[in-house]
């Protein structure tokens, strides 16, 4: 088909910093007009700065308040009257062991990955059926297979892998094409934050829980930045799957970036819980 991303503007969440900040650079390349959703204004007015195209603004964006929420629908309907791409990047991860996530993490945990980007689909969704647009919602691994010591987070990308689908079936007679990308490990801020917050929620544990995970929690941690810092996936490489998405004639209902999300979902399809349990043991025996 004849594509023009000129005439087209897309939102994308959570870009201050890593795969946000990389999609919303990529996209602008492309030559779409960007929204740019950032909770701080100095965020995106650093985006700003470092786009090239003139193409790139910003708005306040926090996905957990409706009202920011609508104000950036009711900013893109003015500014362009209607919207391509939606990119629901916004999200946080908690990680730590179930027993160690109290209530308030968890609903931190699910309201960000998930009712949060539920919102930003409703508000924009109107936008986006006027030019048969597309959604990109971007989750990870974790939402095909759950690991030990990230079970809040996998519960959340699992309830985003399964809102895609059954958004992508409402609403496929209108036109608007919904497809998740799934990156594996890669290098961005996200990866001390994880750790910051792991460590508060066994802080917060009672003492006796703690003592039960202590020593394989961190060496889970030690290990899942270890990943980070030597995977050969780049954000460039993830940025290039979301305008893929929002670019191909016939998107893919899922683009997975990266070996290990690939490796993971295969394993996912073929082995059975026993082996997959066995396989994840080593990292939950001392």
């Amino acid at each position: 088909m004849t594509f023009d991303p000129s005439s087209r503007a897309v939102v994308v969440t959570g870009a201050s910093s890593g795969l946000g900040r990389e999609a919303a650079l990529e996209l602008e390349d492309h030559g779409f007009h960007v929204v740019a959703g950032v909770r701080r204004d100095e965020d995106g007015e650093k985006l700003v700065a470092e786009s090239l195209h003139g193409r790139l603004v910003h708005q306040r964006v926090d996905v957990t308040d409706e009202e920011s929420v609508v104000s950036c629908a009711r900013f893109c309907e003015r500014e362009f009257g209607g919207l391509w791409g939606l990119v629901n990047n916004a999200g946080i991860c908690v990680s730590a062991p179930l027993e160690a996530v109290s209530s308030e993490r968890m609903r931190d945990q699910l309201e960000t990955n998930v009712v949060g980007q539920l919102a930003m689909i409703r508000a924009h969704l109107p936008l986006l059926r006027r030019q048969r647009g597309r959604i990109v919602n971007v989750t990870s691994g974790l939402g095909r297979v759950a690991v030990p010591y990230m079970g809040a987070y996998s519960a959340a990308q699992f309830a985003k892998e399964a809102m895609s689908d059954a958004l992508r079936r409402e609403v496929a007679s209108s036109g608007v094409r919904v497809s998740v990308v799934q990156p594996g490990a890669i290098l961005t801020p996200i990866w001390g934050k994880v750790s910051d917050v792991g460590s508060r929620a066994l802080r917060d544990a009672p003492p006796e829980v703690a003592a039960l995970y202590r020593i394989t929690f961190e060496r889970f941690l030690e290990a899942n930045a270890r990943q980070a810092v030597d995977s050969d996936t780049t954000p460039e490489e993830f940025a290039r799957a979301v305008a893929r998405a929002l670019t191909e004639g016939n998107p893919r209902t899922r683009y997975r970036v990266g070996a290990d999300s690939r490796l993971v979902n295969a394993m996912s399809r073929v082995l059975p819980d026993r082996l997959l349990d066995r396989y994840f043991s080593g990292i939950v025996t001392p």
